[in-house]
C-alpha cells in the first residue's frame, strides 16, 4: 500500500472512531425522560378477558393492531384500537358494534371486503362488553397532543399550535 493510500484510510478511520464517540457521548448526555408506553385500558380483569376471547373469536387482529399485535399475514389498512377509548365513548361504540351497516355510521373507503363487519348478530351482553372494552382503550394525554402535532403538521405543512384544533 502507498503512503497516500495509508494516510487516507488512516484518516477515514479516525473519522469513524469521532464520529461513534461522538455519537456515544450524544447518547450518554441525553437527559429525556423515557414517558413509557402511552396505551392503557381502564377495564376491570373481568371485561378484559371476556373481550379478549370475543376479539379472538371475531379475529379482529386480522385488520386491526391491539397493544401492538396483529396478524401479520393481514394487509389491511385498518385503524390500530389503541387508544380509541380516548376518542370515542361507551355508547358510541355500542351503537357502531350493533349497526346493521356500520360505515353509516363511520364512512370507510376501503373495498368492500375490507371494511367493518356488523356484529348487530352478537348477543347484547357482548356487544356491550365489547364497548365497553373499547371505551376503556385510553391513551395518554401527552400522546394525544404528539399525534395532533404531527398530524396537523403532516396535513398543512404549517407549524402546529394548540390553538390551532
Amino acid at each position: 500500500m502507498r503512503k497516500g493510500e495509508k494516510i487516507f484510510f488512516a484518516s477515514l478511520a479516525a473519522l469513524a472512531v469521532v464520529l461513534v464517540a461522538y455519537k456515544g457521548w450524544i447518547v450518554a448526555s441525553d437527559t429525556e425522560e423515557d414517558p413509557g408506553i402511552p396505551f392503557y385500558t381502564t377495564a376491570d380483569l373481568s371485561v378484559q378477558k371476556q373481550a379478549s376471547q370475543l376479539i379472538r373469536d371475531l379475529k379482529c387482529r386480522e385488520c386491526h393492531t391491539l397493544w401492538g399485535t396483529r396478524d401479520m399475514t393481514a394487509s389491511v389498512p385498518s385503524p390500530p384500537l389503541d387508544g380509541l377509548g380516548s376518542l370515542r365513548t361507551e355508547d358510541w361504540f355500542f351503537d357502531y358494534f350493533s349497526a346493521e351497516n356500520p360505515q353509516e355510521i363511520l364512512p370507510s373507503r376501503l373495498k368492500l371486503k375490507y371494511r367493518m363487519p356488523s356484529y348487530s348478530h352478537l348477543d347484547e351482553v357482548d356487544i356491550k362488553i365489547l364497548a365497553s372494552y373499547m371505551a376503556s382503550l385510553k391513551v395518554e394525554d401527552w400522546y394525544l397532543e404528539e399525534v395532533k402535532k404531527k398530524e396537523y403538521e403532516k396535513l398543512t405543512g404549517k407549524t402546529y399550535k394548540p390553538s390551532d384544533n
